[in-house]
């Protein structure tokens, strides 16, 4: 994994195992939540690991068993809004160079959401906008917005009805009702739950088992599906999509039935 440029202020940025880049949200006294300079580091590391042709696999948490992610620091919004004019100009500026995780609708490498705490309002639908979830046991999930006189604007209010049936979607939307991580499995938003001391332990075997594939067919399934998900069935199956091409074109794709004949594993190289 290639070092990064800078020292983060607001995450852990790491390694645990080859390929794989890890991304801790590191802001414990406000629930892991995230303001405007913590956004941006985000969106540099998130950066950071699609430009790495080392990373194929990112993970993403937070410190601590309390909280996975908050979402918006209210707090600092709050001070932001009754600051200087020069002040507010300058957040504004700075929020305007951040895409959010909630907004890369398509990044190019699988996200899996090590969901460590509770994850109400933005920090669901962080976890909605990844690829892949595993929770602690003890989480909670919700989108508790209308309570407190908004609404899940971060995509919340169109991912959950799209990956849940709809009727179940707006109970949740509507009441603002959290559930446990259990439900959250058995509806589908999420792939599994365990307990808190073993959430690493089904991350590193989820991660063994999408790294049995070549990082760029993996890259070209995850593209085709969800560019897929705009488009016809027809349009879909005929549809070129970038992904595939540079698979095509690679060496891991003459690796792969390469070792196949030879009865033998696969040496992934990643291009």
């Amino acid at each position: 994994m290639n070092e990064l440029e800078w020292q983060p202020e607001y995450f852990f940025y790491e390694s645990p195992r080859p390929h794989v880049a890890r991304i801790t949200i590191n802001r414990p006294e406000v629930r892991n939540a995230i303001n405007t300079p913590a956004h941006k580091e985000w969106s540099d590391l998130l950066d950071h690991a699609a430009n790495d042709d080392d990373v194929w696999i990112v993970v993403v948490t937070g410190v601590g068993d309390k909280a996975f992610c908050a979402g918006r620091d209210l707090k600092y919004l709050s001070q932001i809004q009754h600051s200087s004019a020069s002040e507010q100009q300058a957040d504004a500026e700075l929020m305007s160079r951040v895409t959010k995780l909630i907004e890369r609708f398509d990044y190019p490498k699988p996200l899996i959401a090590r969901v460590n705490g509770i994850a109400l309002g933005g920090g669901f639908e962080v976890a909605m906008a990844c690829d892949l979830v595993v929770a602690a046991d003890h989480v909670q999930f919700g989108l508790p917005e209308p309570r407190r006189g908004i609404y899940a604007g971060g995509g919340g209010v169109h991912r959950l009805p799209r990956q849940v049936p709809l009727k179940l979607a707006m109970e949740y939307l509507l009441t603002g009702r959290s559930m446990t991580a259990a439900r959250a499995r058995d509806i589908g938003i999420i792939n599994d739950v365990v307990p808190y001391q073993e959430l690493d332990q089904r991350i590193d075997q989820l991660i063994d088992e999408i790294l049995l594939g070549a990082p760029l067919s993996i890259q070209a399934t995850k593209q085709a599906a969800m560019r897929g998900l705009d488009l016809t069935l027809g349009e879909a199956f005929y549809g070129e999509f970038p992904a595939v091409q540079t698979m095509m074109r690679s060496e891991d794709s003459r690796e792969g039935p390469k070792a196949f004949a030879e009865k033998r594993l696969p040496n992934w190289k990643g291009r």
